[in-house]
């Protein structure tokens, strides 16, 4: 019986919903909010913790559940051999799983690059017209810290009730 994440933007939660059944198109509405419907969202199997805080390394990276991220990195390996690398969307499709399976967010710039892929933009051009900006931030960011000052997301907060799908 699966429990499925959902996001809601106007309050900045995430919600857990249990669903007696594998449900993949129900979307409910905001516990809090009550009208906003609800983004569903990836599971994130690694727990991210700011550099500093207890458990991080002495690089200040977060502690990653190895076996997930393993697992996670084969499936995305075994679709990167089957991609037709002249097609810059199904690059960028591959890039917003990485992401998704690591829970990592993407700064401001590569976004935007992202984004220009998945129109079918030239990665080339985009890289020409856009490395300065790419070369200035970090490409890969945890969720709620920053790329550049004052750019990034406050960390959603997490409520720990139950739902009913």
């Amino acid at each position: 019986m699966p429990i499925y994440e959902f996001y809601c933007h106007k309050c900045n939660t995430v919600y857990n919903f249990f669903s007696k059944t594998v449900n993949t198109e129900k979307v409910p509405n905001c516990p809090k909010c009550k009208r906003i419907k609800l983004k569903r969202q990836m599971s994130v199997f690694a727990k991210i913790k700011h550099g500093g805080e207890e458990g991080a390394d002495e690089a200040g990276m977060p502690p990653i559940d190895e076996a997930a991220m393993e697992k996670a990195m084969s499936m995305l390996a075994s679709e990167a051999d089957h991609i037709n690398e002249d097609d810059p969307r199904q690059a960028a499709n591959l890039m917003r799983k990485l992401t998704e399976a690591t829970g990592m967010n993407l700064g401001p710039a590569m976004e935007e690059a992202l984004r220009r892929m998945e129109r079918g933009e030239d990665p080339e051009q985009i890289e020409a017209e856009m490395g300065d900006l790419l070369e200035g931030e970090e490409p890969f960011l945890f969720d709620g810290s920053k790329g550049k000052k004052g750019t990034g997301k406050a960390r959603p907060r997490v409520d720990e009730t139950l739902y009913d799908l």
